[in-house]
């Protein structure tokens, strides 16, 4: 939640009003670069985020944006004040004059409105707060040029005070980011092509009218960079293969062929034990929910079976499964909990059978998660596609049984609540 307080972060001076650095004010207020913006870029990264301490950092910095656009409003609004009622001062921004009554309203200095299109927000920790570290880089330089522009004296203490606080926010933001102790460069989960990868094009050429020469530097040259002509010269000289591609099929050094199919072996004698485990574990559900949810699974899970066998049809190889000790385990588990359920309350032992459901979900997902991978890297589309659909199964039927569970929970504490009462 919110709570205004009638005082603001940085008390606010100006001597001499100017309508025309009253505009130039409003970039910061309602700009690409701006404090609304950074407020609702950093506020909404923190509702998606799901790193609880990284969450923090991100709404009490977009929070203290909303104080910092309070400062930028004020201040604006006091440099702009003259055009409610001077012809001179009006016309240095009639659109502020005319239309928002000498006040401020969510527009730049161009007296273009303000767009959600200026936040930068990709549901990825690491890249977002490598974005927030330019924002607030950006900002810090929009405010040095507007102290530039400012004869006023408590105004130039606003405005360093708010120019101050972006450095410390960057200061925040990059150890954030490095307290994630992620490669520089490891961006999203898919690895870069190799050897592309270190292919630095040359597709700058010649001397320039000015003197400009072809140079190098550690951006080009050395720690394993390539340094290769343009692509578009050689094409023109008849050279083929001038860019590093894995257009023809991967060799298979490092036998991920035969561990994908050990892998799938796995998958399917799990998969079939399942298939034997499932009606009783639906037999034992107390509420009709679960149990539907148990049927439901197992003619998913008797699809996924075939979807398997035609994993293994597309990579040529026989369908024989191979003892899955994990899933032995786990259905084992299951047992012991039925058995123990026959003594407990209805929600009690439910609860319970779904706890041994989702160690068997998690145990799946991340079966099917490395068969895919594998699949991926060896680039055979067709089984990634089927191991994907199963694996979105897996998921769903997860977060399905999450549901129930949350149900029943509340089933468990209307007993004690209604005694309580009594």
């Amino acid at each position: 939640m919110y709570h205004h307080v009638k005082k603001l972060m940085f008390t606010v001076r100006v001597d001499e009003p100017d309508p025309r650095f009253g505009n130039m004010l409003l970039e910061q207020f309602g700009g690409a670069n701006g404090e609304l913006a950074a407020a609702m870029q950093y506020s909404i990264q923190g509702l998606n985020c799901e790193d609880p301490d990284r969450k923090d950092l991100l709404m009490d910095i977009g929070t203290e944006e909303l104080s910092h656009l309070e400062v930028v409003g004020t201040l604006a609004r006091m440099h702009l004040k003259p055009a409610k009622f001077d012809r001179q001062a009006a016309e240095a921004d009639p659109l502020i004059a005319i239309a928002g009554g000498g006040g401020v309203n969510l527009f730049n200095s161009q007296g273009n409105a303000w767009t959600a299109d200026y936040l930068k927000i990709t549901g990825e920790l690491d890249v977002d707060l490598r974005s927030n570290i330019a924002a607030e880089a950006r900002a810090k330089i929009v405010y040095e040029r507007l102290i530039n522009f400012c004869d006023d004296a408590g105004s130039k203490d606003a405005l360093q005070f708010l120019m101050t606080r972006e450095i410390t926010h960057m200061k925040a933001f990059s150890l954030a980011l490095q307290s994630m102790s992620k490669p520089a460069f490891s961006i999203g989960r898919i690895a870069p092509t190799p050897g592309l990868v270190d292919q630095f094009f040359n597709d700058s050429t010649g001397t320039g009218e000015h003197g400009e020469i072809d140079t190098r530097g550690p951006w080009n040259e050395g720690n394993g960079w390539v340094f290769t002509d343009s692509p578009a010269i050689q094409a023109d000289l008849g050279a083929a293969g001038v860019i590093v591609t894995e257009s023809s099929p991967p060799t298979d050094e490092a036998g991920l062929n035969d561990l994908l199919i050990d892998e799938l072996r796995d998958i399917l004698h799990a998969e079939k034990q399942l298939t034997k485990a499932l009606p009783k574990m639906a037999e034992a559900a107390r509420f009709d929910q679960l149990r539907e949810l148990f049927e439901q699974h197992l003619v998913e899970t008797e699809n996924q079976v075939e979807r398997i066998n035609e994993c293994f049809e597309l990579l040529g190889k026989t369908a024989r499964p191979k003892p899955c000790k994990g899933m032995m385990g786990l259905v084992e588990e299951g047992e012991e909990v039925m058995a123990e359920g026959e003594e407990k309350e209805d929600a009690a032992a439910d609860l319970a059978l779904i706890g041994a459901a989702q160690r068997v979900e998690h145990y799946e997902m991340s079966a099917y998660t490395t068969a895919k991978n594998l699949a991926q890297q060896l680039r055979h589309s067709a089984v990634v596609a089927l191991l994907s659909k199963s694996l979105a199964e897996e998921e769903n039927s997860d977060q399905l049984l999450n549901q129930v569970a949350r149900s029943l929970m509340s089933v468990a504490k209307m007993p004690a609540a209604v005694e309580q009462a009594e």
